[in-house]
């Protein structure tokens, strides 16, 4: 018999009266998952199978891959990760010629488990060339809706929040968050596009968060961004937070109103991260300069560091201007079904160990 995360024991998701009490929310994932594929069918898409295996999972400081082995028919060992995300992928499709895909892809996360994460689940991405970046944002308004009129349920909530999904979106840029949430002026602390640690430390100390000696500029952000701004997002209507730092723009350009910033905006729900989306960058100097970072701060933290996929660079090169966006798709289907976790909308939840 398995345990919970608390370790409670539990039977396993097999055992037919445990599937039972779930099945009723994985038949809502099966409508939910059909009526988005329509809707990206009616305007054009074209849905694409991304390959899981990759030579590098995704270049992100705090994601945690699964890590294998391709044996050559000669036995020669080659490397290989499950992508962390189909973006590599799907921008190369890009590159190749393709201008509006979609995919809902089985992606792979280590070190992840909780009520919100599970180390696989699907990630719903697409992908648009020659697209405003803001238009994501009515795409994930309409997503909201598309799901709670399949569960014809209106009324969102997860631990002390709740929210409509069929309300207008609140649009919040993070540097008004921080001073509406935290008495912060971000961007005061961004100069030629680094981040002034003494300076945000010194902000963040005020504002009552607790920092670290050896926290970065980046980490202190991140504690500001959980302690103080996440919890108020996403209430009574859905709140897309826009217009990072450039100092956490990730895979997103430079925004052409403030350089300070990129245009990148998450979307919350009932407190939770739905959504991350990216005027997508196609430098790929700055793309390599920001793997190379952020790899650097992967070895001092965590003692390892991923490859940097040299084709996906090349690729990025020929990639046209274009915006995407990656959805949580097992989270939507939670808050939708009005689930208390993922495990309890993913078909075949792992194991607890």
């Amino acid at each position: 018999m398995e345990r919970t995360a608390r370790g409670a024991p539990q039977s396993p998701w097999w055992d037919s009266a445990r599937h039972q009490d779930r099945r009723a929310f994985l038949l809502a994932r099966n409508r939910i998952k059909q009526t988005i594929r329509n809707w990206f069918n009616d305007r054009g898409y074209i849905e694409v199978e991304t390959a899981c295996l990759q030579v590098s999972p995704g270049n992100e400081t705090h994601l945690h891959a699964f890590a294998t082995q391709l044996t050559a028919p000669g036995g020669e060992a080659h490397p290989l990760y499950l992508h962390t995300s189909p973006e590599f992928a799907c921008k190369k499709l890009l590159a190749a010629g393709e201008t509006k895909i979609f995919t809902f892809a089985p992606v792979f996360r280590n070190r992840e488990r909780s009520l919100l994460h599970h180390p696989e689940f699907t990630m719903l991405e697409w992908y648009e060339v020659a697209s405003p970046y803001e238009n994501l944002i009515d795409h994930c308004s309409e997503i909201l809706q598309l799901a709670a009129g399949i569960t014809g349920h209106y009324d969102w909530q997860y631990a002390n929040a709740s929210a409509s999904p069929i309300a207008p979106l609140d649009r919040l840029s993070v540097s008004d968050a921080f001073s509406r949430f935290a008495d912060i002026d971000l961007l005061a602390t961004i100069d030629q596009n680094i981040g002034n640690r003494t300076q945000l430390a010194e902000a963040a100390q005020r504002a009552g968060v607790r920092i670290a000696d050896d926290d970065t500029w980046s980490d202190i952000f991140s504690r500001i961004v959980v302690e103080r701004i996440e919890p108020n997002l996403g209430r009574e209507q859905p709140t897309v937070l826009h217009s990072y730092p450039i100092t956490e723009a990730a895979l997103a350009r430079p925004s052409p109103i403030d350089p300070r910033t990129a245009e990148r905006f998450e979307l919350y729900c009932c407190g939770v991260e739905l959504a991350n989306a990216f005027g997508e960058l196609t430098d790929a100097d700055t793309q390599r300069e920001r793997f190379i970072e952020d790899m650097d701060e992967k070895q001092r933290i965590y003692g390892e560091r991923y490859p940097i996929d040299d084709d996906f660079l090349a690729a990025l090169k020929e990639m046209p201007a274009a915006s995407g966006c990656a959805l949580g798709f097992d989270r939507l289907v939670m808050l939708a079904t009005g689930a208390q976790s993922v495990e309890q909308v993913i078909w075949n939840p792992l194991p607890q160990f």
